[in-house]
Order: structure tokens, then sequence, then C-alpha cells
């Protein structure tokens, strides 16, 4: 097995210290950081992705996985801002004002950066102004929002609309999801794609920045 099926390996079983060492030994035996994080890190969290999505494991198993990933990370990420290595795209994620459930939406971020996104997340409750200067000051390419209850629902729209006001929509798009949410509400509301669960929400972002 290559040092890098090995990483990918520790990362799917949550051997956190093991994928730091791998990684480590990697950098040591010259391999480039790109290939690095393509087969061993983020190859290892798509493998995570598609058994969380068959329901082959559950969110504990993913969040061991995630603490794994980001202990290699550490190791690499030095590496990659020295050579400038672009990330997949850049996401800006919370969970709409008003809302506090954040579990979701944190799930959704673990599989963003894991799948090779920068992600700016700002958490629970978070105001339409503030997504949109998020977004604008980070050049992010996508804003995610998350809602759990109906009531917090027309936020969205708010967001949506301060997008166009400000001539960014189209520019910087948008992925709704949560529990209440439907295709047809982010129709309605103009948004440019909804996720019923975190693995789709990840090929929802990357279908938008592709």
């Amino acid at each position: 097995m290559s040092i890098l099926e090995q990483i990918s390996a520790e990362l799917q079983r949550g051997e956190e210290e093991r994928v730091g060492e791998l990684t480590r030994q990697a950098i040591a035996e010259g391999l480039a950081p790109q290939q690095i994080l393509d087969q061993g890190l983020i190859g290892g969290m798509n493998v995570i992705g598609e058994q969380f999505r068959d329901h082959e494991i559950f969110l504990p198993d993913v969040l061991l996985a995630a603490r794994a990933m980001y202990a290699g990370m550490d190791e690499l990420r030095p590496l990659l801002i020295k050579e400038g290595i672009p990330t997949s795209g850049k996401v800006v994620i919370g969970t709409v004002q008003g809302d506090l459930h954040d579990i979701g939406k944190n799930l959704v971020g673990i599989m963003l950066r894991g799948a090779g996104f920068e992600v700016i997340d700002l958490g629970k409750d978070v105001t339409p102004d503030r997504f949109v200067t998020a977004a604008e000051e980070s050049g992010a390419q996508v804003i995610g929002m998350s809602a759990l209850l109906t009531t917090t629902m027309p936020v969205m729209k708010q967001v949506i609309g301060l997008l166009e006001e400000k001539g960014l929509k189209g520019k910087v798009r948008t992925v709704i999801g949560g529990a209440p949410l439907s295709e047809d509400f982010a129709r309605q509301i103009g948004a440019d794609a909804y996720a019923f669960d975190g693995a789709n929400a990840i090929d929802r972002v990357k279908a938008l920045v592709g």
C-alpha cells in the first residue's frame, strides 16, 4: 500500500495521530503537497462522504474522519500556502438569523473542507448583511444557508434580495438546506440550488463553482 493509500485508509478510520505522522512522512519523502492533499486527504474524505450518503456510516464517524483530516491539513497548510496552490473555491456558510441549529451546517462545512474548498463559517443566527459582506470581502463564489425553523426561512429570501440589490446575484451563487426546505422553496426565493443532505450539498456546490 502506498503512503497516500495509507493516509486515506487511516483517515477513514479516524486515526488522527497516524494521519498527521503519515502526512509528515510523505512530505519528508518529497511528495508534492497537492498530491498528498488530493490523493490522501481528499481521497479519504470522498470515501467518507459516499459512505455517509449511503448510510453505511454515521455522524460520529464523519466527525472522527474530519479530525484526522485536519491533522493532515495542519502539516500541509504552510506548504500549500507557500506554493500558492488554489482551493476548489470559497464558500461562505451559516445558519440564518433567528435560527440556532448548526449540526447540519457544521457537517456541510467539514465535508466542503474535505472536498478541498475554503470555508468561511459564520456560525449561527447570521444576518443577511453578514452573509453578503463576508462573500464580498472573501471573494466567495457561493453562500450556503441553513435553517431548521420554518419561521427563519424568509431570511434566506432577504439574503438573495440583498445580493440582487448589490448586483452580485449570479456572481455569488446560493445553496440552501435544512429539514423544512424543498426544491420548490428554493425556486420561489430565487436560490440557485437546494441540498437535501451534507453529501448532496457538496455536489451542488461543485456544480455551481464548476
